[in-house]
């Protein structure tokens, strides 16, 4: 077997969408993103005798006054029983980082949280790194469950909200047009200014976007009472799985309990391409009460997920001395942050 890049979008897409676990992190579109805002990017693959993929890992080049680091969010993608491979690609994320002159690379695995995970992550050379790299304790809703076998599961005030918001006579677009995201970036800093936090670049959320929107892979979910943007949502349709990646509401939205409506019309699109799991990503436990991601962990709680935990982001260090800045810097920002 040997390591190679691999420069064809179909052949990368094939593989990574065969695998059960994968979603748009490991995508072809998500580094073509990564690419066109100007960062080094690195796919890899571990082929056998016949050319056949049977391992694939992505990664991006952040530059930060930290340290430059390669970030592998939700990969690799591989068989985790099978040691040989593990090691060969690690063996090779490895080599990369070093060629790319990193401090350090950091790996949120696709691989379910367990004391075996971790133990393997240990034995590839790694250390649990100071913050997370991608979400690593995600709600997840089973979309081979009907609607109706949903809802039953959902709790009665989320029932409540989504009867409020069809009474109130809100449409539901769902679109793909340069104004949809135009609309979303207006909405996305109105909101960061209510919940206080720092919004994304209207560069950041539209390259990002334009990405997705090149093989039909992204939609915006608006909902509107009497011509005015109550709610939107950013969602990603990749291989067996739909991600809930952006939310934002405006006030009158809240008011009227918007956001359900998107969610329901967002699975329904989801079954049409026969994504078996609808990802609504990042929650908190249920006693972090203290946590900024508390309330909205609740909100979708409420639709009756199953909670999943990925095995937590690892750093592979690679110059020790200039990786201990990247500790006492992030161990500084967790705290501020409250995350």
């Amino acid at each position: 077997m040997k390591i190679i890049t691999i420069e064809e979008r179909e052949k990368w897409d094939k593989f990574v969408t065969s695998h059960e676990e994968a979603n748009f992190l490991q995508s072809w579109d998500f580094y073509e993103f990564h690419k066109n805002r100007g960062n080094k990017i690195t796919r890899r693959a571990l082929v056998d005798d016949d050319e056949q993929i049977v391992a694939v890992y992505a990664g991006v080049v952040e530059t930060a006054k930290r340290g430059k680091y390669l970030a592998i969010a939700g990969g690799p993608i591989l068989d985790w029983k099978n040691i040989k491979i593990v090691r060969e690609i690690f063996d090779d994320i490895k080599k990369t980082g070093e060629e790319l002159d990193c401090v350090f690379v950091r790996v949120r695995p696709q691989l379910e949280l367990s004391e075996k995970s971790l133990q393997l992550m240990q034995k590839m050379g790694l250390k649990k790194a100071p913050m997370y790299l991608s979400v690593e304790y995600a709600g997840i809703l089973n979309l081979e469950k009907t609607e109706e076998e949903i809802l039953a599961s959902a709790s009665q005030g989320f029932r409540r909200k989504l009867r409020k918001a069809e009474k109130a006579g809100i449409k539901v677009t769902a679109e793909t047009s340069n104004a949809a995201i135009a609309d979303f970036c207006t909405l996305e800093k109105k909101h960061a200014e209510r919940q206080k936090y720092v919004a994304f670049s209207t560069n950041f959320l539209t390259k990002q976007f334009e990405a997705f929107r090149e093989n039909n892979e992204v939609i915006i979910y608006t909902a509107k009472k009497d011509g005015e943007i109550l709610a939107m949502n950013f969602m990603i349709f990749y291989g067996p799985e739909a991600s809930y990646h952006y939310g934002v509401s405006s006030e009158l939205g809240t008011k009227y309990s918007a956001a359900p409506l998107l969610h329901m019309e967002a699975m329904q699109e989801a079954r049409r391409r026969e994504c078996i799991r609808y990802n609504l990503w990042g929650i908190v436990e249920p006693d972090e009460k203290q946590h900024r991601f508390y309330g909205v962990s609740e909100f979708k709680r409420s639709f009756g997920c199953e909670e999943l935990k990925y095995t937590p982001a690892h750093d592979l260090i690679l110059k020790p001395l200039a990786y201990q800045k990247t500790l006492l810097v992030e161990k500084l920002r967790k705290k501020i942050r409250h995350v």
